[in-house]
């Protein structure tokens, strides 16, 4: 039997990992700092690691909000997206996410633009 993504990239402890690296550097860019303001971000940080963990195989189901009406009201841009996605990446990588498990991730987290960007 293989291992899943999410037991290759070491689980709870690693996917919180990057979460927390992902979400460092999204807060640090003034074009996307903004999307946040009012955000629980501890509830968000959360979602994402369910999120995460979910999408690579974990042992969880993502009960978060449809994420075209999660993310409607942000009017997102095309160009917001893929920032954010390459800091993902780059959370990804610098946590010591193979390059194959990254490509899985972004994949599935890349499937996602139109809901996001309410196309």
């Amino acid at each position: 039997m293989t291992d899943s993504v999410y037991e290759e990239i070491g689980g709870k402890a690693a996917v919180e990992a990057v979460v927390e690296d992902f979400y460092d550097r999204v807060l640090a860019d003034d074009r996307l700092v903004g999307f946040f303001e009012g955000t629980d971000m501890a509830e968000l940080r959360a979602h994402q690691v369910q999120f995460i963990s979910a999408v690579a195989g974990g042992p969880v189901t993502y009960t978060g909000g449809e994420m075209r009406d999660a993310h409607r009201h942000l009017d997102i841009s095309e160009a917001d997206f893929e920032t954010v996605g390459t800091y993902l990446e780059r959370a990804l990588r610098e946590n010591d996410v193979s390059e194959a498990n990254i490509a899985d991730i972004m994949a599935e987290v890349s499937a996602l633009e139109d809901p996001i960007l309410d196309r």
